[in-house]
């Protein structure tokens, strides 16, 4: 009898027979000339009885004894602008897909993984970099799993799901056990430890904990993960959760303590990043050879890092902040990172190596990267061939460019910030996950408010990388540090305009005046062509960051020029570009109610329907 397709309902098992046939027992529904494993029963129920009953899906294949076992991650927890930027569907699950087979189950072939979202079609890197952490994952643990080894971890718990011993009253009368939520999304550790030491959201923190089944602890020691609380999220969810619930819970929970962490790790080696400022937002290769090697030469992992869609006015704009880095006289300190790009010619080598940086071929490589412009108006092979005939190492730079990016940069449409001035405006979000979770909970404590960041266009192919960090007192200072460390803010437009002009040996800062009148001559020359504007037209560039600061006790404002020593405090918004020495309105203030309301509409529009 042919029963492919054949799915599994709550009616196949017996709830209320207390014998071993519960978790272990043949459901009868089954085929007679079918043998299902009872332990991928027993997995199951645990499933069900953890999280929900929707948690896991099944689908028989008797004839070729296998079984898919779809197993529902919810990452409802990643915040808006998280899975903007990883190109995710926060409203609907991850699905982990498992291939078993159907009679041996662990005593079987190793499962293959499948990493999905439903209703998403369009390059879902983050499923690339998961499933290749869960195949790594399951090759480990399959080493030594048996069926009859996990029963004897079952059976361990075998009478909590008896009507005269419920899970629920179990865990009650165990304290030092953490409650398991029916829908976790994050990785379960202490309550306060994630509003404090983390930094979650009080909010968030507030909606798993309702999720979970109540109980008193009083000294929480042990965990479903099996391990220690640790003050860091980032250096725990490596550990391995207990088996005690069985395989498929563990698998679950392993993906859990990943899926929030995955931009802090290699998408090749899956080790954390060695960049100087740590993680950023997207997932990125990290500095070590092999990685790099493996990325450009054999295309591993490429899926999951590049941004393939990366469109043409952010690519035009990531050029022109290289270009502006290399030509800089201050090029040793602030190029940085420095590409690291496979010869094409050589596999085995690597034509640009941050170990030995070579500035004129790398300005040679990039004076023969084709302008965007150009690149728009031709096929991408025939365009690639014509940059190879210019420089064989030109396309690979390029590459390199937009994959190393590890901000999140939109341009904007025409629903603009239009106080602004400028046709070159976009949305730029480049802080990590938990720094973002940091900076939500600051604010529910202390509120925010908006500021101009300003700094030469020289500096943010760093900062794109790198993040906006506390430059006082370090080799990257250019402008000084009159009013002590930290991240130099204006709710006055005309103060961070003038420090976005300064740069390239020029460190006198505009006077008003003379800013005014260069708005004022700008609004006299008549507006090209929309299509023209597209594009970036000169190299000579000034740019400003409007940011989200938070007003707690920490930030110190001396007239209209403010210091944040607590970089965790400032998170970047919108970036503006201007050409020719043309600037924006100087008179903008952020704190006007206008500019306010003006901003936040900007803001609903783009970062939480983008």
């Amino acid at each position: 009898m042919d029963i492919k397709g054949q799915y599994w309902t709550d009616d196949d098992s017996d709830g209320d027979n207390e014998s071993e046939e519960f978790l272990y027992g043949v459901q009868g529904s089954c085929a007679a000339d079918l043998y299902r494993h009872p332990q991928l029963d027993a997995d199951i129920e645990a499933v069900k009885e953890i999280y929900s009953e929707n948690s896991v899906s099944i689908r028989e294949y008797g004839t070729i004894d296998d079984v898919d076992i779809d197993l529902h991650i919810n990452i409802s927890f990643l915040d808006e602008e998280v899975s903007t930027a990883w190109k995710v569907l926060r409203t609907e699950p991850i699905v982990l897909r498992l291939r078993f087979s159907l009679s041996q189950y662990l005593d079987g072939p190793e499962p293959s993984i499948e990493v999905f979202q439903p209703s998403n079609k369009e390059g879902f890197g983050l499923g690339l970099q998961l499933k290749k952490i869960l195949g790594m994952f399951t090759s480990q643990q399959w080493k030594h799993l048996s069926n009859d080894f996990l029963k004897t971890q079952q059976e361990k718990r075998h009478s909590w799901f008896k009507a005269s011993g419920t899970i629920k009253k179990f865990r009650a009368g165990l304290s030092i056990f953490s409650p398991i939520p029916k829908s976790p999304s994050f990785p379960i550790i202490q309550d306060s430890m994630l509003k404090g030491k983390l930094g979650v959201p009080e909010l968030r923190v507030g909606r798993l904990m309702n999720r979970s089944i109540s109980c008193t602890m009083k000294n929480p020691k042990v965990e479903v993960f099996g391990y220690p609380p640790s003050p860091q999220v980032s250096g725990h969810c490596k550990n391995i959760p207990t088996l005690e619930y069985g395989f498929l819970v563990q698998i679950m929970k392993y993906a859990e303590q990943r899926i929030p962490t995955l931009n802090e790790y290699c998408v090749v080696c899956d080790e954390q990043h060695v960049f100087q400022n740590g993680s950023m937002l997207k997932p990125a290769v990290c500095t070590r050879e092999l990685c790099v090697f493996s990325f450009y030469t054999l295309g591993v992992m490429s899926g999951a890092a590049e941004e393939v869609a990366t469109g043409a006015e952010v690519v035009d704009l990531l050029v022109a902040m290289c270009r502006a880095a290399l030509e800089s006289p201050r090029k040793s300190i602030i190029f940085e990172p420095y590409p690291s790009v496979v010869d094409p010619s050589d596999p085995k080598t690597l034509a640009f190596n941050p170990k030995k940086k070579n500035y004129e071929r790398l300005q040679k490589a990039l004076d023969s990267v084709m302008s965007i412009r150009e690149m728009t108006q031709g096929s991408y092979l025939e365009i690639k061939k014509q940059m190879d005939k210019l420089d064989p190492l030109a396309h690979p730079l390029l590459q390199w460019i937009i994959s190393s990016n590890r901000s999140h940069i939109v341009k904007l449409p025409l629903s603009r910030l239009k106080f602004m001035h400028t046709s070159h405006q976009f949305l730029l979000l480049s802080s990590p996950p938990a720094k973002e979770a940091r900076f939500r909970t600051a604010k529910k404590l202390y509120g925010s408010t908006f500021a101009f960041h300003g700094s030469h266009i020289e500096n943010w192919h760093s900062i794109l990388r790198n993040g906006l960090v506390n430059a006082s007192y370090t080799k990257l200072q250019l402008h000084g540090a009159a009013y002590g460390k930290g991240i130099y803010l204006s709710p006055i437009s005309s103060i961070s305009f003038g420090y976005s002009g300064m740069g390239k040996g020029q460190h006198r800062m505009p006077s008003k005046d003379e800013l005014v009148q260069r708005y004022n001559r700008m609004n006299t020359i008549p507006q090209t062509r929309s299509i023209q504007s597209r594009f970036l037209q000169s190299r000579n560039l000034n740019c400003i960051a409007l940011c989200e600061v938070i007003t707690s006790k920490d930030l110190q404002k001396h007239g209209n020029i403010w210091v944040c020593p607590v970089s965790d405090h400032v998170c970047t918004r919108f970036f503006f570009v201007y050409e020719d020495g043309q600037v924006g309105d100087a008179n903008i203030n952020t704190q006007d109610p206008k500019i306010q309301k003006e901003i936040m509409r900007v803001i609903g529009t783009q970062v939480y329907t983008n």
